[in-house]
């Protein structure tokens, strides 16, 4: 699946399997991916992921 955001006006595309379970390795690096564009610490964009 190919995920593309422009939060920061500049397109960031993401290609996540569609298969699952995912392994750990690679939601990780999805994650670490997603937290350099948006340009926070890994730690503080999981925290936000799961804030109410």
């Amino acid at each position: 699946m190919r995920l593309t955001s422009s939060i920061k006006n500049k397109p960031h595309h993401i290609t996540i399997p569609e298969h699952t379970p995912l392994k750990i390795g690679t939601l990780s690096q999805i994650l670490k991916d997603i937290a350099n564009y948006l340009k926070i610490g890994e730690d503080d964009f999981i925290k936000k992921l799961f804030e109410k």
